[in-house]
């Protein structure tokens, strides 16, 4: 899970454009700047493309809601990838 956790800031700092941005589960999205609704697209479209996943409309939305953070995202990831 480390090494998945560490990709997925390496793909943060790319979408964000922030070599110094580093993602603790407790992350949400108003910690980081820039993070609005088509950021949040282009986030999940390369974390997509990065770990070949594939998010449903109603997961990419979720990830938005309230009470989601990195720690969620982090774990919906590697469900999809089959990593514990």
């Amino acid at each position: 899970m480390d090494t998945l956790r560490r990709d997925l800031q390496d793909v943060f700092r790319t979408v964000f454009d922030d070599d110094a941005l580093v993602l603790r589960d407790e992350t949400t999205s108003a910690d980081i700047d820039g993070w609005d609704s088509l950021m949040h697209i282009n986030l999940m479209v390369a974390v997509e493309r990065r770990f070949k996943v594939k998010f449903a409309t109603a997961e990419i939305a979720a990830l938005k809601a309230d009470g989601q953070n990195v720690g969620t995202f982090l774990r919906l990831v590697a469900s999809k990838m089959g990593v514990s």
